[in-house]
Formats: C-alpha cells, sequence, structure tokens
C-alpha cells in the first residue's frame, strides 16, 4: 500500500508541473458554466430597433415610450424612409416599427390602425422572437388606450420578413457554419505543423537550412490555405445548389473576404504551433479552445446583444463574429462593399496582428 500511495503522489506531482493540463482540468469547467449560463438563451435583449413616426401624436409617442421601457429593445428614430433600409444594411437595427399618418384618428374614429413592422429575417427565429415581443408591447397599451376610451379598439401590424421571406433557417446557418468550418479546419491543420516538426526532430534540419524563419513559416501557410480555398468552393456549392442559399451580393467580394478569414485562420494555428510543444496540445487548443467560443460567442447560434457585457467584449475579439457578420451582409442582404469596410479593416489587423506575433514567438534555437 505505501509503494501505491507513492506512485499516486508522484502523479500528482506530474499533473501539478503541467501548468496546460492544470488549466485544462480546472479552467474548463468554470469557463462552460459561466458560456453555458449567460450566453446560451434564446430571449432577446438590448435589441436595436428604429422607429419611424410619420403621425407624431399621442397614441404613437405611447407605444413608442413601451418600446423604449422594455428591456427587450433599444429604439432609436428615423425621420425618412429612404433611412430603413440603410440601417439594416449598417447593421444599425434588427427591427424597424413604421407608423402611418393620422394613426391616433384612425384608431378613435375607425376603430383599428394599421403600422409596420420590418425585421432583419437572415437569423429568422431572432426575426420572429422580436415580432412577437413588438406585437406583444403593442397590444398592451392597445388595451389601456381600450380601457381609458371604454371602447374596443384593434392595431393591425403588418410584418415584413427582410432579406428571407419565406424564412429559411439555412439562411442564417450557413454563414456560421462557414465560419465554424473554415476557422477549426485553419486553425487545427496549420497548429499540428510547426509542432510535427518538433517532435519528428526534422525542425532543426530547417533552422540550419539558410531559409529565413519568416520564410519558413509562411511555407507552412501556403499548401493550408490552398487546401482551405478549395473548402471554401465545396461550401459555397453546397450552400447555393443544395441548400438553395443564393449569394445575392458580389461573389468577388465573398470571395475575397474568406479568403482573408481563411489567413486569420492559419495565423492563429500558426500562432497555436508555436507556443505548444506536443501534438496533442495543439489539437486540444485549436479544437476545444476556439469551437466552443465560435459556436456560442460568435453570434451563429445565439444573439451576442442578449450576453452581459464581459461576453459581448470577448466576442468582439474572435474572428468569426466579424466573418458571420460580414457574410450575412454580403451574400444574404447583398450589399456592397462600403457596407462591410469595418469587417474588412478588423480581419486585416487580426492577420497582421497573429502574423507579427507569430514570427517573434518562433524560436530559432531549439
Amino acid at each position: 500500500m505505501k509503494q501505491f500511495l507513492s506512485f499516486v503522489k508522484k502523479e500528482f506531482y506530474h499533473i501539478f508541473r503541467d501548468v496546460r493540463t492544470m488549466l485544462i482540468l480546472l479552467g474548463i469547467p468554470v469557463v462552460q458554466i459561466i458560456l453555458f449560463g449567460f450566453a446560451i438563451t434564446t430571449e432577446v435583449r438590448n435589441v436595436q430597433v428604429a422607429v419611424l413616426d410619420l403621425s407624431k401624436d399621442i397614441s404613437t409617442q405611447g407605444i413608442i415610450h413601451q418600446l423604449q421601457a422594455s428591456e427587450y429593445f433599444n429604439v432609436a428614430e428615423i425621420n425618412n424612409p429612404d433611412e430603413i433600409d440603410q440601417v439594416f444594411k449598417k447593421g444599425y437595427a434588427n427591427l424597424v416599427v413604421v407608423f402611418g399618418e393620422r394613426f391616433h384618428d384612425n384608431l378613435l374614429h375607425t376603430g383599428e390602425a394599421s403600422l409596420q413592422m420590418i425585421a432583419d429575417a437572415t437569423d429568422p427565429n431572432q426575426a420572429s422572437t422580436l415580432v412577437n415581443y413588438a406585437n406583444s408591447i403593442v397590444g398592451s397599451y392597445l388595451q389601456q388606450l381600450a380601457h381609458e376610451y371604454q371602447t374596443p379598439l384593434q392595431i393591425r401590424p403588418e410584418v415584413r420578413m427582410l432579406y428571407n421571406p419565406q424564412m429559411k433557417g439555412a439562411y442564417n446557418f450557413v454563414p456560421g457554419v462557414m465560419g465554424l468550418i473554415l476557422m477549426l479546419i485553419c486553425a487545427m491543420m496549420t497548429s499540428i505543423a510547426i509542432v510535427r516538426e518538433k517532435e519528428t526532430g526534422t525542425m532543426e534540419v530547417l533552422l540550419a537550412s539558410p531559409i529565413r524563419p519568416m520564410y519558413i513559416i509562411l511555407a507552412k501557410m501556403v499548401p493550408y490555405f490552398t487546401l482551405s480555398f478549395v473548402n471554401l468552393i465545396t461550401i459555397l456549392l453546397l450552400a447555393v445548389f443544395v441548400l438553395n442559399v443564393p449569394v445575392v451580393g458580389s461573389l468577388f467580394l465573398l470571395t475575397l473576404f474568406s479568403l482573408l478569414f481563411i489567413v486569420v485562420g492559419l495565423s492563429l494555428g500558426l500562432l497555436i504551433s508555436n507556443v505548444t510543444n506536443t501534438q496533442v496540445t495543439a489539437i486540444l487548443i485549436s479544437g476545444m479552445g476556439l469551437m466552443m467560443p465560435t459556436m456560442i460567442l460568435s453570434g451563429m447560434v445565439f444573439p451576442i446583444e442578449s450576453m452581459p457585457s464581459v461576453l459581448q467584449w470577448i466576442s468582439s475579439i474572435l474572428p468569426a463574429r466579424w466573418y458571420i457578420a460580414g457574410v450575412k451582409k454580403l451574400m444574404i442582404q447583398g450589399v456592397g462593399g462600403m457596407f462591410v469596410i469595418k469587417e474588412f479593416a478588423i480581419l486585416i489587423l487580426m492577420a497582421v496582428v497573429l502574423l507579427v506575433i507569430s514570427l517573434k514567438k518562433f524560436k530559432v534555437r531549439l
């Protein structure tokens, strides 16, 4: 028994000396419970809503005030019908509520009035939820008004689902899966590239050659970049011809944007391979470490606006968040390049930073 306890003690020492193992064993459960507890929710909060009030009477102002008081919406007013298309393309709003002229007069004199709700249906589940929440708030105000005037009143909402009138789930599913697949494949493929050379001992040969370290890293990226481009073509063909998700915008811009994201994924994989010493560790970091945040915090499944501020900040450093947002604009909404400048700039900055860090972390001596 004494020998057995000695071996147990030895194993504990081995585990405690390995910081990465300790982080995996003790850190991942904490991260998972926080993410699952706060990020995974079907509710929507703090969603941007634009209101076009052509009547500006007591009833429209009453409904707007109730929308503003709700925890679900952040309300901003627009003054021109031409702005509706712009707020969607620029990502300023997920829902637009339009009140026609003489709203209050029509409601009192005829007993009914109408309003229009225009939702961004690139995420059909979120669009349906937003419309239901808004309808509930309008219905609550209508009950108060009917009780005040002691007469039956009716507000007829006209709902329009923009970009995805058929409410196909694939319109939201495809951009998210594109981001997830490209990020995981690119990062996992390159994360083991340099580590494999270290484990097999061939890194010594590479370092003894006259090739500069920068060219060694770039040479690792080129084959995987080519394979990732083939994956991109395959994904787009399946999306268009099998899932019936059209490329509404520029195919050239979509391809260019995707290739930039591939470079970011490859750079991240190279960075992981530079800071790890075994292929198992590299695969764990690139697989488990990237899959869960990408699925939960990128907006692929759950709305980012509904998450706590800390998780929203963390999501902003995930490349997949900006890629998915950009693909939705280019592929589903069909916007021009000027509406995805922000996404392009962020991914370019990430690619440059990751490549520079990878070069700095590359060890020229073993």
